[in-house]
């Protein structure tokens, strides 16, 4: 896939709240950079008005940015030059395979990103790795939604899990997630490429969406409905004034929030299905 990098060139705190704006948008990769901020646009997704948006998020927050084509095979040589290992305090390390094995954590996974997005440097999913570490796994069944590297959903089968389902709207992302599981030796993971419509599966245990916004809210109903009564799910992908609006909507489709997560201008958020 071909993309359109945008090098927003500002100071970090702004280059956060520019982050979580863009995050509403078809951006689907972020990476912080010397200059502030470089985000990822499919080349497919590009229109006018996104740099449009740029254009007038630049006159409120006093940022500049430039616009470069990214062919796809330059993708993975970006990655290796930037993808760092991820620790989540003692629970969780991320690496490549192309990184040293990392030690003092209980878990350790292998995820090679290639053109998906999802490899834990963002805070929401460091956020969502984190919240796993407490949630019942063992012999549970999980949807994993929008599931980029497959992060999650490998993880959720390092924890125990008895199945997992996965899904992604990215077909890279798919085919990455099955190839991630193979590399990390999971077997139990069913990979779907498509909306929620793709999944056959409900019933769930715990429901893990780390996406945006507006595609969790659109989905609650849904969700709820493939989670079991007593059920888990944990949203993430939303920015800390969306707050009330998350918390609101959680308990209009009938879930109890249990826990909220915050990291830097990010919040992810465990509910529990009444």
């Amino acid at each position: 896939m071909d993309y359109y990098k945008f090098q927003i060139n500002t100071d970090p705190a702004t280059a956060e709240i520019v982050m979580a704006l863009l995050a509403a948008q078809p951006f689907d990769t972020f990476q912080e950079s010397e200059t502030g901020l470089d985000a990822y646009l499919p080349a497919a997704e590009f229109t006018p008005g996104i740099e449009a948006y740029l254009d007038e998020l630049k006159e409120d927050y006093g940022f500049t940015f430039e616009k470069e084509f990214i062919p796809g095979q330059n993708w993975n040589e970006i990655w290796e030059t930037n993808f760092h290992p991820v620790v989540v305090e003692e629970f969780c390390g991320i690496r490549a395979d192309f990184h040293p094995p990392l030690e003092n954590v209980r878990f350790e996974l292998v995820i090679n990103p290639k053109m998906a997005f999802g490899t834990g440097h963002h805070e929401t999913t460091w956020m969502v790795v984190q919240a796993m570490e407490s949630l019942p796994f063992k012999g549970a069944r999980v949807f994993d939604y929008g599931c980029g590297t497959g992060v999650l959903a490998i993880l959720a089968s390092k924890l125990g899990a008895a199945h997992v389902d996965a899904v992604d709207i990215e077909e890279e992302s798919y085919l990455n997630t099955l190839e991630n599981a193979g590399v990390n030796g999971v077997d139990n993971i069913a990979a779907f490429h498509g909306t929620l419509e793709a999944v056959p599966g409900n019933g769930y245990d715990i429901i893990l969406a780390n996406i945006n916004r507006n595609v969790i809210l659109d989905s609650l109903p849904t969700l709820s409905r493939m989670l079991k009564p007593g059920g888990t799910l944990v949203v993430s992908g939303f920015i800390l004034e969306d707050e009330e609006l998350m918390k609101k909507a959680l308990t209009l489709h009938q879930f109890e929030v249990l826990e909220t997560k915050k990291r830097n201008n990010w919040l992810a958020i465990v509910g529990k299905l009444l």
